[in-house]
């Protein structure tokens, strides 16, 4: 559209420079052109920002994946354990691949997870704070069998907030008071889990994750929620 609107303006001004006229745009004719970049520009930005945001919580995800497959592989060479004899901790994922930063603390980013092994050794919990402001978890329980300690509850076979009176059903999306986020210590396999537009880091550990007031959060147990 663009071009063919300069190649006809383009045109009229040779035409115009053959017959001795000034070569050269006219106002209307340059607004015109503005208006089409104008309009260009409207549809373009939108459709970048969305792509690059969907890039940044890919890249988390893909950090969760690699890092629960370590996880699993030490989870099975530890005895089918977690915790004894040896912790499956940050040191030990970091050890096994050194491209992705582990910590015991809060997720600073996409290249940073947060780790968590339960004492019990049934679980453990990884978690990625992206730049869109979502906080994704992978929490992995094998047997369906972990202590009703934080972050984690037996009181209920589901995800739900300290501040939700229903708790949230797989699949399901909802938005609770703020509060602490406790996982399902009854939920055998896997667990993907994502809370939405969390402006707050620090919120986003693997220990102690929270939620702020009135944001949403979704949990699957067949992959990363995809809203």
């Amino acid at each position: 559209m663009l071009s063919s609107a300069i190649q006809r303006l383009n045109d009229r001004r040779h035409a115009a420079g053959d017959i001795g006229e000034d070569a050269g745009f006219t106002l209307i004719e340059l607004m015109v052109v503005l208006l089409i970049l104008a309009i260009l520009l409207a549809i373009a930005i939108p459709t970048f920002l969305g792509v690059t945001k969907s890039a940044n919580d890919r890249a988390g995800q893909s950090n969760l994946n690699t890092a629960m497959l370590n996880a699993k592989a030490a989870y099975q060479s530890n005895g089918q354990s977690y915790s004894t004899p040896n912790a499956v901790t940050a040191s030990v994922l970091q050890a096994a691949e050194p491209g992705v930063s582990f910590t015991t603390g809060n997720s600073t980013g996409q290249g940073s997870v947060s780790v968590f092994p339960t004492a019990d050794g049934n679980a453990i919990v990884l978690a990625v704070y992206t730049k869109t402001n979502n906080c994704w978890y992978q929490i992995d329980n094998p047997s369906g069998n972990t202590a009703a300690v934080a972050p984690f509850t037996q009181t209920a076979a589901s995800i739900s907030g300290s501040g939700s009176t229903t708790p949230m059903t797989g699949g399901a999306v909802t938005t609770v008071a703020a509060g602490n986020l406790l996982f399902s210590g009854t939920t055998a396999g896997t667990i993907y889990v994502e809370v939405k537009g969390d402006t707050t880091a620090t919120d986003c550990n693997a220990q102690t994750p929270k939620i702020p007031a009135t944001t949403s959060y979704q949990w699957l147990t067949t992959g990363f929620p995809s809203n």
